[in-house]
Parts: C-alpha cells; structure tokens; sequence
C-alpha cells in the first residue's frame, strides 16, 4: 500500500513542492517555525478538549456534562484531528484505492463513537495525528539531509564577456567562456583553473570539508566554494552536465528506487489491510454464532481494538525513512548511492575486486625515462607520440604531454582508438602507432626483449611500422590504499581481487605491496568482465568492482555492485555504476558497507518491533485484557518508537 500523505500536517501551512519536488534552497528560518507551530494547533485543540473532558467525566460531579452536552464536547474534540483522516480515506476510496489506515482509523474511532466510548474514539484519532506530524517532521529531516545538496547549486555565474563582467543564470552560460569566482561564492559550473592557483571548498561534491588547493589547467567543479583570492575559470561543460547537477539528479532518482524491504513491505500492506477489515468484521459477528451470551458491543469493540492495533503505519513510514537516512548519510560521507536496494545489497558482498590505476594508485604518472631507437632526436621523437596522447584522455597521456619539446607541436589526423591496446594515426604523413606490446605484435613490429623485464607502465612507439621507442611512467598509491585493504578484510570481506589493464609485472608489484589475496595484468575490458563472470559463477558469492574508466563500464554493470571511484571522472563508470564515491579514496568502500550495514540492520529492527508489539497487544486484546489505550500504544507508540530508532542514522558516525 502506498503511503498518501495526508493534508492533516499542512493544515495552516504552504507545501512546497512535493515528494521529489525540488527546493530552491531559500529559507526563512522564522517562518517555517511559525509554519510548523500552525500545523500542530489542531491536535493541541483536540488534546485539550480531551483532557478537558476527562476531567469532567472522571474527576467531580458535574450534572451538566451529561447526554448531548458530553457528546457535542467530543465531538467538537475529535473533528480537528478527524476531518483530515476521514477526508483523506475518502479521497482514496474514490481513487479505487479502499483499504489504507485511514479506512482503519475512520471505522476504529466511528465505532468507538458508536458505542459510546467516546474519549476513546478522541484519543485514538488525536494520537494517531500527532504520530502522522512526528513521522512527517522525521521524513522531511531525512529528505532535508539529502536535499541539502540543493543549496550547493550556484544560483548566478558572473562571466566576463567583451572585457565586462555580466551577472547571469548558470544555464545560460556556454562552454568555454570564461568566469570570475569571488572569495566565498561557489564555482558555477565545471571547468578547468585559469588563475595560478586556488583554495576551494569542495565538500558537496566529495564529502570532505578540508580546503583542496588546485594550480592552473586543473578540472574544478560546480558547487566548490572559493577559500581564498579572486579566481578565473574557463567552463568546460554546460551546467545540466555539471558535477553538482548531476549528483543532485542521481541522489533525486536514489530516493524514487527502493529496496526490495520496501516493495515487500508495500506490497504485504496492500494484502494486509483487507485482510485486517475482513477479520475485524468476523470478529464482530461471528462470536453470535458461537459463544453463549454473546453482546454485540462487546465483540464490536474487541474489533475496533483489533483494527487499531493493525494499522501498518510503523512499516509503511518507518522502512523507508530508515532508508532516506542511510542515503542521506552516505551523501554527506560523500557516497551515492543510486537507489535503496544497493545499501542492502552492500551488506551482502563477500568479494571486492578492483582495478588498479585511478582507484588504489593515484593515477598521477610521471614519466620516468624515454628510451629514443629512432632516427629522430628525442624531442622529435616526443613530439610524434605527444601528438598521438593529445588524442587520449588516459592519465598516461596527461603526463606524456608535460614533457617539454622545444620546436612546437605536430598535430595528427585519423587517429583510432583500439580499446586496451593503444592507439593508431597520422603525424606528418607518417603512420604512427602508440600504445602496449600488443598493439605492436598485432601489427606486425617487433619489439625490443629488453622491454619484457620492466615492471613500470611503458608506452611504445612505431614508426611507418618500425619501433621507434619507449617511454616508462612511474605511478604512485593513494594514501589510504594500505589502509583501504586492511579496512576491508576487517569489515568481513573475505576476498580482494585486482584486475588491470596494465601490465601484470606492475600489477603483481602493487598487489604484493598491498597484501591482495589474487591479481590479474595485461586484461582487455572483456577479460576483466570474463573473470569477474566467472567469480559470480562461484557459489554464495557477491562481487563488487571499483573502477574508473571507461573500459571499467562492462564489468561494473556486470557485477553485484558496481563501485565508480572519484564520482567526477569518467561519465560512462559514472552512468553505469551503482554507487559512487565522490572522492579518490578506496577506503570509502567499507564506509559504505557500514552505512548499508546499518541501515538493514535498523530496518530490521523497526519490523521486529513493530511485528513483536502488535502480536502481543492483539493476543491480550483477544483475551479482553486490552483496551483502546492499549491498542493505540501499539499502533501510534510503536510507529513513534519506530521513527525514533531510524533516525538514528542521521546522528551516527562511521569511522
């Protein structure tokens, strides 16, 4: 049963927008406190109406509190909390939808009514409606945590356009114009650093709040705030294609997935319910036909107590904000997860595989030594294969093109690129091939043995189908991938796995370095895919894989839970990965497991409570040893109780 949200907590306020609606991240704290107060004044009415006439009832003689005055008091007591719950059932029988818990708390408080049990009658619907306002306030927390990346979206670019500086929406502005960001103002869209350097705050993008200082012709990102000095940048995307916006868009969608807890639960309520209204009617009147002495009123209000203590509202609201909270605090640990059903399906995974280059190594490479066997000097050599690397964004490439050479640049044409073997193109008219020793020997160029013994990365280079040369590039671990592996063995994943493209020498050098358990060089991205296939083939196994690249996209949508490192790189890991963590660090991938941990394990724990106290309450109600007030504290007080517990999450720390 789907969960409508009913317009008793808007009663005296504006609703902005609705469930996936979208904020502009203006507030007005003072409003929204008085907003909040007006939606709480009918239930203290009715609060103090009952208590009211308890006192009269219970406590004194008091001759006028009798017949029609007594009954117009509660009355008067239960329509500002009754009417919105009525309104609502109503409004969801005439959409075809019959069995919601606003039918169960109509027909449980009208009966009550019915048998004169009025402060009963009072008392359930009232408790019912503060419970309503609780959750709703709970829920819009949890939804707040994550829509608080709202405020990170830049509201107006300042670009500097016929040497004047002109104030504009950030969706106006096109690629390569250039932009100045003042101290305190955030980056509006993705783009590369003009200045020298820059100090910027870049934790609604990663999650990490220590300032991240970047030098001219770095990427920097859309909702990074500038620390220090007035900046210039030259935009690189348009803005619906820009870092923030696109993880705004994904942790929107990331709500509207559920878990299968959630469908299940939705779908039990929806047979659930009906079932309930049916028992609670054989309640009432089959007794007749088999017990002695049988008193309508009596058996009616065992079944107004059957049917409030069987209202799902504990399950239906609590499972999902348990769920909001665990994706509200993977975001602020900068981790997005893109639907509810993968923090479940973290919890499972007993197999972490990983690429190497850009997810335990920094990808920052270096070149090391260039080794010229060609008729060229060694800065013409360079400027043929930096002509070809210009064609690549591989982060080889990056620093290939840091070398000097002197004498300006060739440019090539007609440049193909061979997935994980290299590239192929024009420079000067001359063929030319750049890339690892399988491109060479496919192509009929032998290569060197003296390149077999070096365990560093190598880019080879022929020339009209001659070897022209090599150049080795140095790369160095992240800073956390010791503690990343030893971080996950310790979170009860039992096998580490590396896969690379790169060649196995390296491969093998950085897994013993590491202490992974199994590694694998020199793959294609269909042999990363094939070994990773062949792992889920294995019994009782779950594969998560961390990559970067574009040549990581098949095995990522191939495994259990495919894992995007560095959330801003590489559009195509990012479309197809499951969860992505924002920043460069593999040791977020056990943070991730814990958030996912945690969320199941409250999740589990609200259905426990919900299931144990209703059973118990039902069983006494039975027995005749429950009554209303009992029956609402298994209804209201568990889904309270409930709500409480899930949002715990929003206070907890992972370490």
């Amino acid at each position: 049963m789907r969960k409508k949200k009913i317009n008793l907590r808007d009663i005296g306020t504006d609703k902005h927008g609705g469930e996936h609606g979208h904020e502009d991240g203006h507030h007005h704290g003072g409003s929204n406190i008085r907003s909040n107060f007006r939606s709480y004044i009918p239930a203290i009415f009715s609060f103090l109406a009952l208590v009211t006439g308890l006192v009269l009832d219970n406590f004194g003689n008091f001759p006028f509190f009798e017949g029609w005055t007594k009954v117009i008091w509660y009355v008067v007591a239960y329509l500002p909390v009754g009417v919105p719950v009525l309104q609502a059932g109503w409004d969801s029988i005439l959409k075809g939808n019959f069995f919601t818990e606003f039918l169960l708390m109509s027909l449980a408080t009208l009966g009550a009514f019915a048998i004169g049990e009025y402060p009963e009658g009072v008392a359930v619907m009232l408790f019912y409606s503060v419970g309503e306002l609780f959750q709703s306030a709970a829920v819009k927390r949890a939804k707040g945590n994550i829509k608080a990346l709202l405020d990170a979206r830049p509201k107006e670019a300042t670009v500097i356009r016929n040497d004047k500086l002109v104030s504009v929406s950030p969706e106006t502005v096109a690629i390569d114009e250039r932009i100045q960001v003042r101290v305190g103002e955030k980056i509006p869209l993705d783009g590369v650093l003009l200045s020298e350097k820059a100090s910027l705050n870049t934790a609604a993008i990663t999650g990490e709040s220590k300032p991240d200082t970047k030098v001219r012709n770095d990427k920097v990102f859309a909702g990074s705030i500038n620390l220090d000095g007035v900046i210039e940048v030259r935009t690189t995307k348009e803005f619906k294609d820009s870092s923030i916006a696109r993880i705004l868009d994904m942790v929107q969608k990331a709500t509207a997935r559920k878990s299968k807890t959630e469908l299940f639960i939705r779908k039990f309520a929806r047979i659930y319910t009906p079932i309930v209204v049916f028992l609670a009617i054989g309640l009432t009147f089959l007794p007749y036909f088999f017990v002695d002495g049988y008193i309508f009123r009596d058996w009616l209000y065992k079944a107004l107590i059957f049917l409030v203590i069987s209202c799902p509202c504990a399950l239906v609201i609590s499972i999902p904000l348990g769920y909001f909270g665990g994706l509200g605090a993977a975001s602020r640990n900068g981790i997005l997860f893109k639907g509810a059903s993968f923090l479940d399906a973290m919890t499972k995974i007993n197999t972490v595989v990983m690429d190497k280059t850009g997810t335990v190594t920094r990808g920052v490479f270096k070149i090391k030594e260039v080794v010229n066997k060609s008729a060229f000097d060694e800065k013409e050599f360079m400027r043929y294969l930096m002509a070809m690397e210009e064609q690549s964004t591989h982060p080889i490439a990056k620093a290939i093109l840091e070398y000097k050479a002197d004498g300006g640049y060739f440019e090539a044409t007609n440049v193909t690129e061979v997935a994980g073997k290299g590239l192929i193109g024009m420079v000067n008219g001359k063929q030319v091939l750049v890339g690892n020793k399988v491109l060479m020997t496919s192509n009929g160029i032998e290569v060197p043995p003296e390149t077999d013994t070096l365990v560093e990365s190598i880019v080879m280079v022929a020339i009209d189908g001659k070897f022209a040369g090599y150049v080795t590039i140095a790369d160095e671990l992240k800073e956390d991938a010791h503690q990343a592996i030893k971080e996950i063995r310790d979170a009860g994943i039992s096998k580490i796995i590396m896969l690379s493209g790169d060649k196995d020498s390296i491969t093998q050098k950085v897994s013993q370095e590491l202490n992974i358990d199994w590694a694998k060089g020199g793959l294609l991205p269909e042999d990363k895919l094939n070994e990773v296939e062949e792992l889920k083939k294995q019994p009782n196994t779950k594969v998560a894989f961390m990559g970067d690249g574009i040549n990581d996209a098949p095995v990522l949508a191939a495994s259990d839970v495919g894992i995007a490192m560095g959330g801003l790189g590489s559009d195509v890991a990012i479309e197809t990965a499951d969860v992505i963590i924002q920043t460069d660090q593999p040791s977020k991938i056990v943070r991730a497991v814990k958030i996912g941990r945690s969320t199941r394990r409250i999740v589990w724990q609200n259905i426990g409570l919900a299931f144990g106290v209703k059973v118990i309450v039902l069983i006494l109600g039975a027995g005749g040893l429950a009554t209303m007030w009992e029956a609402v504290f298994a209804d209201v007080g568990v889904a309270l109780l409930a709500v409480l517990n899930a949002v715990r999450l929003q206070r907890m720390k992972w370490k």
